[in-house]
């Protein structure tokens, strides 16, 4: 049984930012952990915007606080974000993140994450 909080995640490679002070990403499960996945809590502050992208990820998103925007990069269609929602970036596709108010969401990543991933600047995450 693996039993981990929030707060015993806090500055070891579990947690990441995207940046210069931007959101925090925290992660429960990892590689090495042996489950196949990894689950993240990510928050993100109000005003906050971050284009993403993940390469060799699949990743489901479900919102459990806050509202904002996710746009779909390559086609400009976007969707409202507010708790209950979910997204699923099935296809990789390049997308950004506009944050009405602040944003907690819970993730989950496949094939898991090693720990210490970052996104570069223009919001690509590193293929495993």
């Amino acid at each position: 049984m693996i039993v981990k909080s929030y707060e015993s995640l806090a500055g070891t490679k579990s947690e990441t930012s995207l940046g210069k002070g931007r959101a925090v990403t925290r992660r429960f499960l990892l590689a090495e952990d042996g489950v196949g996945f990894t689950l993240s809590d990510i928050r993100m502050k109000a005003g906050e915007t971050a284009p993403l992208h993940y390469k060799s990820h699949i990743e489901a998103n479900y919102i459990i606080e806050g509202e904002g925007i996710l746009e779909e990069l390559d086609t400009g269609v976007t969707h409202e974000l507010r708790p209950g929602v979910m997204y699923c970036l099935n296809e990789h596709e390049r997308h950004r993140i506009i944050c009405k108010t602040a944003i907690r969401m819970i993730c989950v990543f496949n094939p898991p994450l090693v720990g210490g991933e970052v996104h570069d600047e223009s919001g690509a995450y590193p293929a495993a």
